[in-house]
Parts: structure tokens; C-alpha cells; sequence
């Protein structure tokens, strides 16, 4: 699989480096222990409450960094990917932030951080520093497992004891907060894939109908394989996991959790099917969905749930400076509004003119007639289409002729307009449904018609984007309306058909699917819009019997 990164061995830094130079000014800020020891703290902070620190291997982005700032994190201290951070760099971070009211430390229920972050705790505590140390172990997946895994369920311990660290609560009551916490949190994850190390061989273990339930963060196996399902049946089965582990009455935050790589759409129907089971409920809060604790690029989710009290609540809802934390929110019922009341207004009465009835059989027939020859045309530098495009709208208009207003060619145009928005198909039928459209209402205003044509050709240009030498209809469209503005039908017969011959000469098309072909195969064929535009007018410039 494929990775943007320059040295893996440089991935890391370089990743919390992109981090400090986006953050706000005077939000952040890094030791100068690079590379071996990675610690981001907050470039504000006085020591003059407690600091609370956590960390980890890397690879969970945004955690753990992305929550340094007012309210949550006083430090982060990051190791490899997926990798403890050393006892030397989890011992400096403490050095660097803690006063007299002391340090909490969070740490993710891995052999390898709580060695290290343990090791640490004991030497700042010979050093002299108050220090304190909790444990989350939220994953439910094995859950006679003596020590389960800390996984997203952390953030909110992350959340809740940064925000009475904050609100200067001494050390004692922020860690007897955090522990509590943490004893009363549930995760479970899901995936469909598993994650690629930048710098190493990608092999996907699960079979294509496969996913796995129960995963931690590093990329681990799962601890089930599971067969593929729809969303809202791989989500039931999760929450009725983590709903046996719901203790006795009350409500929950839940927190929504992308592991990395699952499409914001996905996302949004997972976030559905959690919210449309029974479990919602005893939902007071919704986290997410978001990227928080990722596992790299991996094709999962997880769910997290915490039993709120007041304190929690509050501390959950309090605003905080990291842009990673996503505030909390209530869900609620789907609030929908009325369409919008719109009166329209009456089609008007079918009316007689033979002059306007001659001229649009006259059009409808060429352009039926001219199906075969449009698509052999446009099968040379197009989809082979075009003429049955421009069939189909020519017989839908000549069967609504008797129901037209033809006495009012400004209403008939409208109609005609309408007409071919629906029936004509394609980017022609919607370009010729504005042009017919925007002439009409230029015409009901008064001016002639050949300036209520230009008008449309306007409009039709503006949204289309096309213009003269594009290799489109326009290049016969636009000169014929202008000769038939200054002249006469025979004039604009003459420009559209020297319009449409010049497209032969364009091997170069700058709109439409002709855009997407080679110089060689355009050079000598005409453009098929071009061309029925050209047979159009040459077919009314015909004099008709009176």
C-alpha cells in the first residue's frame, strides 16, 4: 500500500512538526529533545495546576498531541509508530510541566506503556514530584481477559480530568476522578481491514467477505472474524456486547470513534443504525463521529460509552482549545421543515399558429431523420449518442404539439423548455432546457425574437461554459442567432453550416466528452451538435409552401 512520507524514520517528527506549525500562536509547542524524545505541551501553561500527561506510540493521530491545549492534555509525549514512547521521554515531559500541585498521568492499558510510564512515575516521584498514574482498560472484546486493552475510551478520561485539572482541582481529586472514570468506561471496535505501517509490507489477512469484531489500535487481529453484514446489523451486534456491560440504571456519552479510514458517508450510517437502536435511550451525549483514536488507515470504527454524573457531564460539555475534540452533542429527533409553498401558475390554454407549428415539425423531423447519421458521427469523438439524444427530445416535443400554445411562442418556448429538461437526456437536453427556458421569459418581456434567442444562448454559455471555437453546438449556434439577428433565416443557415464545418478543423475540443480525445482522432470530423444545429436552420431556411 501505498504512503506519503519521505523517511520513515522521520515520519513521526515530522508529523507533530505539520501539527506546531498549524496550531494556533501560543497554543503549542515541542522540547528541543527531538528525535529521540517527542513531546508536545502547551505553550501557555505556568505550572500552577496539576498537569495532566499521557501519550503513546503514534499512529492514533489525532491522539495523542492533537489533544494538548486548555482543558484536556498539559503534555503528550509520542514514541514510534505504534511504539511506548521511552521511561527518558515520559520522565522528561513530567520534568518539563509539573509544579507543586503535581503531574496525573493516563496511560492505555499496553505492557509497554505502563512499563514505561510506571518506570517514570517512580523516578519523578524519587525526583521529588508528586505523581500520580491511571490506568484505562476499556476494551470489553475479551472480557474474561484479566487485563483489557486501553483503547478511544481514554479520550474520555482525557477530557474529564483536564477539565478539573483546569478548573484547579488538587491532584488527589483529579486522579480519584480519572480512575473512577475509567473503571466505568466501555469500547468495542470493528474493522473491515487491517491497517499498513508506512515503510512496511502491506498483507491483508481478512478474506473478502470478512471483517473483525474486537480489535485494538495497533493493528492487531480482532478478536472474532465476523462475515460482512449491513451496517445496521454489525452495529446491533456491537452495542448488544457493550450493552451488557452498561451497569444498573442512568445515562451515557457515547463516542463515535473512526479508526481511520472509514469514509465520513460510512460514517454517517453507522451513526444512523447506533441511534435507531433501544440502546439510544439511555443516550445523553454523542461524541463524534470523528477520527479521535485512530489505528493508521484502518477500514473501522469504534464505539465508546461512559455512565455520566453531573461532574462528568460538565466536564464533557466544557470547551476546550484542542481542534481535535469534537463537542459533545444531545441527540435529538430529525427536525423537518415544510417544502417551501409555491404556486404554479396555470400552463396556458393550447392555441393554433401554423407558422410556429410548420417551423417546429420542420425541426423535429431533420432531427429524427438525422438520428443514424449523429451517432456514427459521434461514435468518432464521443459515446455514439447524439443523435438519439436529439431524436428523443424532437419526438417528445412533436407529440405534446397539440397541447402547445402556439399562439404564444414566448409560453411555447417555456414549454418546450420544460419539455427537454425531462425527456432529451444528457448535458444537451439540460443545456437546450436553459436556452429554450431563458428565451422565453426574455421574449414575454416584449423584445424580438431573435434577441429573446440571443438572450438564451447567453444564458446557456454562462452555465454550459462553452463558447465559439470550443468544438461544440455553440460554434454553429452562436453565429447563426447573430446573422439571425442582422439578417435573415437564410443568412443564420449560412453561419451555422460554416460554423460546423470549421469544427472540422479543430482538433482540439475544450468541452463536452470530445475534450477527452486525441488530436488525431478529431482532425476532419465535425462536431455533432455543430452539425444538427447547422441542419436545423438549413432545413427552416427552406421556403415553405404559404
Amino acid at each position: 500500500m501505498k504512503h506519503f512520507l519521505n523517511r520513515r524514520e522521520d515520519i513521526v517528527t515530522e508529523a507533530l512538526d505539520g501539527l506546531l506549525m498549524t496550531a494556533p500562536e501560543g497554543q503549542l509547542a515541542r522540547l528541543d529533545t527531538y528525535p529521540d524524545i517527542k513531546v508536545i505541551l502547551r505553550a501557555d501553561w505556568t505550572k500552577d495546576r496539576v498537569a495532566v500527561v499521557s501519550g503513546g506510540g503514534a499512529g492514533h493521530e489525532p491522539s495523542h498531541a492533537g489533544f494538548v491545549g486548555r482543558g484536556m492534555l498539559t503534555a503528550a509525549v509520542s514514541g514510534e509508530i505504534f511504539a511506548s514512547p521511552s521511561v527518558d521521554a515520559v520522565l522528561t515531559a513530567i520534568r518539563a510541566v509539573t509544579g507543586e500541585a503535581g503531574c496525573l498521568l493516563v496511560v492505555k492499558n499496553y505492557t509497554g506503556d505502563r512499563l514505561n510510564f510506571g518506570l517514570a512515575a517512580e523516578r519523578a516521584r524519587a525526583e521529588g514530584f508528586k505523581v500520580e498514574m491511571v490506568i484505562v482498560a476499556d476494551d470489553i472484546a475479551l472480557p474474561d481477559l484479566p487485563q483489557p486493552r486501553g483503547i478511544a475510551g481514554t479520550l474520555f478520561v482525557h477530557k474529564i480530568a483536564g477539565h478539573l485539572a483546569e478548573t484547579g482541582e488538587n491532584l488527589e481529586a483529579v486522579a480519584t476522578a480519572a480512575r473512577a472514570a475509567a473503571g466505568e468506561i466501555v469500547s468495542l471496535g470493528i474493522s473491515l481491514s487491517s491497517c499498513s505501517i508506512p515503510g512496511q509490507a502491506y498483507e491483508e489477512r481478512l478474506g473478502p467477505d470478512e471483517g473483525e469484531l474486537g480489535l485494538g489500535i495497533h493493528g492487531e487481529p480482532g478478536v472474532e472474524r465476523i462475515a460482512v453484514d449491513s451496517a445496521r446489523s454489525l452495529v446491533a451486534t456491537m452495542a448488544e456486547r457493550l450493552a451488557g456491560h452498561m451497569a444498573g440504571e442512568g445515562n451515557y456519552a457515547l463516542l463515535i470513534n473512526n479508526l481511520g479510514a472509514v469514509p465520513p458517508l460510512e460514517m454517517g450510517v453507522v451513526t444512523n443504525a447506533v441511534l435507531s437502536l433501544p440502546l439510544a435511550s439511555r443516550i445523553r451525549l454523542v461524541i463524534g463521529p470523528a477520527p479521535l483514536m485512530t489505528a493508521l488507515n484502518m477500514n473501522g470504527f469504534s464505539l465508546s460509552l461512559i455512565k455520566l454524573d453531573p461532574s462528568r457531564e460538565r466536564a464533557l460539555r466544557a470547551a476546550v482549545a484542542p481542534h481535535a475534540w469534537v463537542s459533545p452533542v444531545e441527540p435529538k429527533p430529525i427536525t423537518i421543515l415544510p417544502r417551501p409553498t409555491f404556486v404554479i401558475a396555470e400552463a396556458p390554454a393550447a392555441s393554433a399558429d401554423a407558422g410556429t407549428e410548420s417551423a417546429i415539425r420542420t425541426v423535429c423531423a431533420t432531427l429524427v431523420a438525422l438520428e443514424a447519421d449523429l451517432n456514427r458521427l459521434d461514435a468518432r469523438a464521443g459515446d455514439g449518442d447524439t443523435g438519439s439524444t436529439a431524436a428523443a427530445g424532437a419526438r417528445s416535443i412533436e407529440s405534446r404539439l397539440a397541447i402547445l400554445p402556439l399562439a404564444d411562442l414566448a409560453a411555447t418556448f417555456g414549454l418546450i423548455g420544460a419539455t427537454l429538461g425531462t425527456s432529451m437526456g444528457g448535458s444537451s437536453g439540460v443545456l437546450l432546457s436553459i436556452f429554450f427556458t431563458a428565451a422565453g421569459q426574455t421574449l414575454s418581456s416584449g423584445v424580438p425574437v431573435a434577441e429573446a434567442l440571443l438572450a438564451g444562448l447567453d444564458r446557456m454559455t454562462f452555465y454550459g461554459g462553452a463558447k465559439p471555437g470550443d468544438r461544440t453546438m455553440i460554434d454553429a449556434l452562436d453565429p447563426a442567432l447573430r446573422a439571425l439577428a442582422a439578417g435573415s433565416l437564410s443568412d443564420a443557415a449560412k453561419a451555422a453550416r460554416t460554423g460546423a464545418d470549421a469544427t472540422k478543423r479543430m482538433t482540439k475540443a475544450k468541452a463536452g466528452r470530445a475534450a477527452y480525445i486525441g488530436e488525431r482522432d478529431l482532425e476532419g470530423v465535425s462536431d455533432p451538435g455543430a452539425e444538427a444545429v447547422a441542419a436545423v436552420f438549413e432545413a427552416l431556411a427552406v421556403p415553405r409552401p404559404a
